[in-house]
Protein backbone atom coordinates (compact mmCIF):
# COMPACT_ATOMS: atom_id res chain seq x y z
CA UNK A 1 0.00 0.00 0.00
CA UNK A 2 2.75 2.28 1.53
CA UNK A 3 4.56 4.33 -2.13
CA UNK A 4 6.84 6.34 -0.05
CA UNK A 5 10.43 6.22 -0.90
CA UNK A 6 11.34 4.88 2.32
CA UNK A 7 8.23 3.16 3.29
CA UNK A 8 5.89 3.39 6.32
CA UNK A 9 5.98 0.22 8.85
CA UNK A 10 3.92 -2.84 7.78
CA UNK A 11 0.79 -3.67 9.58
CA UNK A 12 2.35 -6.79 11.27
CA UNK A 13 5.41 -4.51 12.78
CA UNK A 14 5.23 -3.29 16.52
CA UNK A 15 5.76 0.55 14.62
CA UNK A 16 2.69 0.15 12.78
CA UNK A 17 0.92 3.13 14.22
CA UNK A 18 3.91 5.53 13.14
CA UNK A 19 3.59 4.82 9.20
CA UNK A 20 1.93 8.20 7.79
CA UNK A 21 -1.71 9.24 8.11
CA UNK A 22 -3.48 9.27 4.52
CA UNK A 23 -7.20 10.07 5.89
CA UNK A 24 -7.71 12.02 9.28
CA UNK A 25 -10.95 11.75 10.42
CA UNK A 26 -10.67 13.95 14.40
CA UNK A 27 -14.20 14.64 14.73
CA UNK A 28 -14.92 10.69 14.55
CA UNK A 29 -11.75 9.57 16.22
CA UNK A 30 -9.73 8.04 14.10
CA UNK A 31 -6.98 8.24 11.37
CA UNK A 32 -6.23 6.01 8.51
CA UNK A 33 -2.47 4.73 8.24
CA UNK A 34 -0.85 4.50 4.71
CA UNK A 35 -0.27 0.67 5.94
CA UNK A 36 -3.80 0.29 6.02
CA UNK A 37 -3.86 0.41 9.86
CA UNK A 38 -6.99 2.18 11.45
CA UNK A 39 -5.72 4.00 14.39
CA UNK A 40 -8.24 5.16 17.07
CA UNK A 41 -7.91 8.10 19.86
CA UNK A 42 -8.04 5.72 22.67
CA UNK A 43 -4.62 4.16 21.10
CA UNK A 44 -6.36 1.41 19.65
CA UNK A 45 -5.84 -0.38 16.48
CA UNK A 46 -8.30 -2.07 13.39
CA UNK A 47 -5.61 -3.91 11.07
CA UNK A 48 -6.44 -4.67 7.89
CA UNK A 49 -7.24 -8.67 8.28
CA UNK A 50 -10.14 -7.34 10.53
CA UNK A 51 -7.99 -8.39 13.99
CA UNK A 52 -8.49 -5.48 16.58
CA UNK A 53 -5.41 -4.30 18.73
CA UNK A 54 -6.43 -2.84 22.17
CA UNK A 55 -4.85 0.52 22.90
CA UNK A 56 -1.67 0.18 24.30
CA UNK A 57 -0.84 3.41 25.75
CA UNK A 58 3.42 3.36 25.14
CA UNK A 59 5.11 6.08 23.91
CA UNK A 60 7.20 5.08 20.35
CA UNK A 61 9.36 8.10 21.03
CA UNK A 62 10.63 8.16 24.83
CA UNK A 63 12.85 11.74 24.51
CA UNK A 64 8.65 12.93 23.72
CA UNK A 65 8.05 12.20 27.71
CA UNK A 66 10.88 13.42 29.27
CA UNK A 67 10.63 16.81 30.95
Amino acid sequence: MCSHLTPCPTPDSDLRDLAAVVRSHPEQGWNLLCNGVVLFDDDGELLPDGRAVDGHRSWRTPQLTAG
